[in-house]
């Protein structure tokens, strides 16, 4: 049986006309060290054909060796190794080192750079509302800085004094020339406004020249502008002796019909001395000054007497309307107290409020803009939000 066996394990040795059962003698691997002569010698041998080093516009295998010499060329120990196989000096090339951006342009051997069409500048599927209003627009030196710098300094002298304040900034506020804001802790002044125009999403936008206190300027878009305030920014409000005038815009066509004032209460009474940020808005056609005479009497005044802490002179606008916006703006926060006069009549002012003053003096600017249909006061947050 065993004979028999080895006869037909022989016989299938014998018939193999593929050589399958042929066992070849393993080849050594091939080193790191002849990987790279090897590969340098296939540059040397583009040379020898070619007369000249590899480049990078040529076909794919040019390219390869281009690559790859470029490579060599920038690791010293791979030059010490190939100095002895370097026949056509290929290996000699100062080796520039990379320190600024500069340098990186410089060494632009693949030409990435050179090309207006294939910039990494130029962006690509981006919208293009976002392209033009936060990529085109570039700050750069404002050559006439000299006169806007002592509007910054006076400015931050306003501030600091409290004739201006920093107020939240909302994305339908109207911003016009000569206006302050602050954004990301840097003052902002509108130095012009261009003409305004609707967007392809029916938005009113313009193009500005904002003057940076750090002496730069932009000619970036309103909604721009608007769009960064609103995640990093505040506005800084107008000087209260001039904010009509100056912002309104007001002529001597228009008809002045008197003052919307705060006042504060100076009452000794501790319900009333207790509450804080409580304030009296009121409209008055004289001067609130002379409207207050009596204050200590009038249970409007929550009989005693008042301190007036702003007025503004308004025009062209209805007295009824102006209160009733107010009442409605502030209906939430209004101070619900009972006052008894000195016949002791029982009354209940309603011109009274529980808000801070710098969402008053903002609330007003709404209503004589116009705007203040578009926002509500958050009472819980003492802070105004758009509808």
């Amino acid at each position: 049986m065993l004979e028999k066996f080895k006869e037909e394990f022989e016989q299938i040795l014998r018939d193999d006309p593929l050589g399958l059962l042929s066992v070849k003698p393993k080849q050594a691997a091939t080193t790191t060290d002849e990987r790279l002569l090897s590969s340098f010698q296939e540059i040397n041998n583009f040379v020898k054909d070619n007369g000249r080093e590899p480049k990078a516009g040529g076909n794919i295998n040019e390219y390869q060796l281009y690559a790859r010499l470029k490579a060599i060329r920038g690791n010293k120990e791979k030059i010490q190794a190939l100095s002895s196989l370097d026949e056509y000096k290929l290996l000699q090339k100062e080796v520039k080192e990379i320190k600024s951006l500069k340098d990186v342009f410089e060494d632009d051997d693949l030409g990435i750079f050179e090309s207006d069409e294939n910039s990494i500048f130029n962006l690509k599927h981006i919208p293009k509302e976002r392209a033009e209003a936060e990529f085109v627009a570039r700050r750069k030196p404002c050559k006439n800085f000299e006169e806007f710098e002592e509007k910054f300094i006076q400015c931050h002298k306003e501030i600091k004094n409290g004739e201006r304040k920093l107020l939240p900034f909302h994305r339908d506020y109207e911003m016009e020339k000569g206006m302050f804001f602050v954004l990301k802790g840097m003052l902002v002044y509108l130095a012009e406004v261009g003409e305004k125009t609707k967007d392809e999403h029916g938005k009113w936008d313009a193009r500005l020249r904002a003057i940076f206190e750090n002496g730069t300027e932009s000619n970036l878009l309103l909604r721009s502008l608007g769009k960064e305030l609103f995640k990093d920014g505040r506005r800084v409000t107008e000087l209260r002796e001039n904010a009509l005038n100056n912002f309104y815009n007001i002529t001597e066509e228009d008809e002045e019909t008197g003052f919307i004032y705060v006042l504060k209460s100076l009452s000794d009474k501790p319900k009333i001395k207790s509450i804080k940020n409580l304030y009296k808005i009121g409209f008055s056609k004289t001067s609130p000054e002379e409207r207050i005479k009596n204050a200590s009497q009038d249970p409007t005044y929550l009989m005693a007497p008042v301190l007036i802490v702003t007025a503004f002179k308004c025009f062209n606008m209805n007295p009824q309307k102006l209160e009733q916006l107010l009442h409605t703006f502030f209906g939430s926060s209004c101070l619900n107290v009972d006052v008894f006069d000195n016949e002791g009549r029982r009354h209940i002012p309603r011109e009274w409020f529980i808000a801070p003053l710098e969402i008053i003096e903002q609330a007003i600017h709404f209503v004589l803009n116009g705007e203040i249909v578009h926002y509500r006061y958050d009472l819980e947050k003492e802070e105004i939000s758009g509808n």
